[in-house]
């Protein structure tokens, strides 16, 4: 009798509608906080940056969005990337933005299937978390066999695919998970030394800056020389010989 009492004492009484649930896992806490329930889980390392995002971590309804355009060579119509960020920890110190989905639009519906395939299973690793940093190296990596194209700027694209890993790159350091692109003290050295060489070669000679001629010589309308000059009361040009004295 005492022990159906027991059970009696621990049955739980639900008087609120049932608006979510999750099937517990071995090793679950028996009891949990109601606001650590309605709070997604996420993993974060010692010095509080998200690792890895859990699966129950739902979108929410605003999402913070930029959108890239994308014009190749190859096609008469452009495409437009969007990458919806979702926002961490907000109004803490730790608050960070990470790519939670990834849309391509386009008039061109030559490569339809793989578009739609393609932002699926990105889309699919935004939302897992972790480190997405990878998907730009493989997204680069890829080379159309009917060869690439170069884009203005002098910049070459082995494929569509690999603009969309710059793409990507782009807005990851966009938001932060990827440093600032600069050059070493090596490079930034070199580079600077290239930009004197080039400047010191295309920069105009002036006219006048070198002259075999006096100082204040003007021009001969008939040599086109600075080399005319008042000799005799006459101007006189030390070129030709031309004077208006005859």
């Amino acid at each position: 009798m005492e022990k159906i009492i027991e059970k009696v004492e621990e049955r739980v009484v639900i008087d609120k509608p049932i608006v979510d649930y999750r099937v517990s896992q071995a090793g679950d806490a028996t009891s949990e906080p109601a606001a650590d329930k309605a709070a997604p889980s996420r993993q974060t390392s010692e010095d509080g940056k998200v690792v890895r995002m859990h699966e129950r971590l739902e979108r929410p309804e605003m999402l913070l969005g930029s959108t890239y355009k994308v014009k190749t060579p190859i096609s008469d119509h452009a495409m437009y990337v969007t990458i919806n960020d979702i926002v961490l920890n907000p109004d803490t110190e730790y608050e960070q933005r990470r790519p939670f989905e990834i849309f391509i639009n386009s008039k061109n519906l030559d490569h339809y299937q793989w578009i739609v395939a393609l932002t699926r299973i990105m889309s699919a690793v935004f939302r897992k978390g972790g480190d997405v940093v990878f998907l730009v190296d493989e997204l680069k990596a890829v080379f159309d066999p009917r060869g690439g194209y170069w884009q203005p700027g002098g910049k070459f694209m082995p494929s569509i695919i690999a603009e969309l890993g710059h793409v990507v790159e782009k807005h990851l350091r966009y938001i932060g998970l990827l440093p600032a692109q600069a050059l070493d003290e090596q490079q930034q050295k070199l580079v600077d030394q290239k930009r004197k060489e080039f400047l010191e070669q295309s920069r105009q000679q002036d006219a006048f800056a070198k002259s075999d001629f006096p100082a204040g010589a003007q021009l001969c309308v008939k040599c086109n020389t600075t080399a005319v000059v008042m000799m005799d009361g006459c101007m006189t040009c030390l070129s030709c010989g031309d004077s208006k004295c005859g």
